[in-house]
């Protein structure tokens, strides 16, 4: 009986790297051209191209929506070679379709792979999302504490001030109430309009971009892929399903989850090591976007290990 290949991640790191790479570069021609559809199809064109190229049995288990909303990178959607290890992938091919049309910071091209079984199915419903960087006990900061407590229990880890905190939250009118929770207890509030990926990984590198949680309720796919990449960076994540109606319980059983009130943490939604790659589209706080010189193209890709810790910056210069 012939072995299961094994989750070379190492090998497999600078592969998937490729991918988000390609993603960006191909999305790289609609910034700031108004068009989010044309922006978000080009980027999954390209990473399908690229992941198809991966000597790996991939699965998406965390992609564009079910097969029946999605042409390509649908959930459930073979990807790869057909020959290598089997893996579950989970993308996002353009995090912020919206910045990226309108030309605005912390669009991402952003992937994470495992071995088959690794990461959540998590049905595309809210998930009620809370993250902080390194270096903290676990539940320093909890789901169950209203969100001034959660300012004054990590300013009390951090040693400081509650105004010496700075939260990142989605800009939505849900978060109206709790945005005035938070700035009652002095603490600062970084707005974002989209992507919340980025905004989870910005607590895990607090010193570079000021941000020391996040909190707020946003899509449970990007839950996963957060978890993903604070598995490699550091951090504390904590998520919990929040549904709508019974369609929305509905699409949870069918990805064979049937607690509905479970709180999930970053090991709970990431379960084994995985390789998590993200390209800078357009300038953010974590990398820059694409730069355009005469005749190249210039992309830098974060990539991550979490077997090891290890981050790894590169750049890229395409010719044109």
């Amino acid at each position: 009986m012939s072995k299961t290949p094994e989750f070379h991640d190492r090998m497999l790191s600078l592969g998937l790297a490729r991918v988000s790479e390609a993603a960006a570069l191909a999305s790289a021609k609609l910034i700031g051209r108004g068009d989010e559809k044309a922006a978000d199809q080009a980027a999954v064109n390209a990473m399908r191209d690229q992941l198809n190229k991966l000597d790996i049995q991939g699965v998406v288990v965390i992609g564009e929506g079910e097969r029946d909303e999605a042409p390509m990178l649908y959930i459930g959607e073979e990807v790869g070679a057909g020959q290598g290890p089997a893996v579950d992938i989970a993308l996002d091919p353009l995090e912020g379709t919206t910045l990226t049309a309108k030309d605005m910071p912390n669009a991402l091209t952003v992937i994470a792979m495992g071995p088959r079984g690794t990461m959540l199915h998590a049905p595309d419903v809210y998930m009620e999302k809370l993250a902080i960087g390194t270096g903290f006990k676990p539940g320093t900061v909890t789901l169950s504490m209203n969100p001034s407590e959660r300012v004054n229990a990590l300013a009390a880890a951090k040693g400081c001030s509650t105004e010496d905190i700075t939260v990142c939250v989605l800009e939505r009118p849900r978060h109206d109430e709790m945005i005035r929770e938070l700035r009652s207890t002095g603490a600062a509030i970084r707005l974002i309009t989209d992507g919340d990926v980025a905004g989870v990984m910005h607590c895990a590198e607090t010193e570079k971009t000021g941000i020391d949680m996040y909190m707020g309720s946003g899509g449970a796919p990007e839950g996963v892929l957060a978890a993903a990449a604070l598995k490699c960076m550091g951090g504390q994540f904590y998520g919990k399903l929040l549904f709508r109606n019974e369609d929305e319980k509905g699409r949870a059983r069918k990805a064979g989850i049937t607690n509905f009130d479970r709180v999930y943490t970053r090991d709970d939604l990431v379960t084994g090591d995985v390789i998590f790659a993200a390209t800078g589209v357009t300038d953010g706080s974590l990398v820059p976007g694409i730069k355009r010189e005469p005749g190249y193209l210039t992309a830098t890709t974060v990539l991550m290990r979490s077997k090891t810790g290890s981050v790894r910056y590169m750049t890229y210069r395409n010719p044109v």
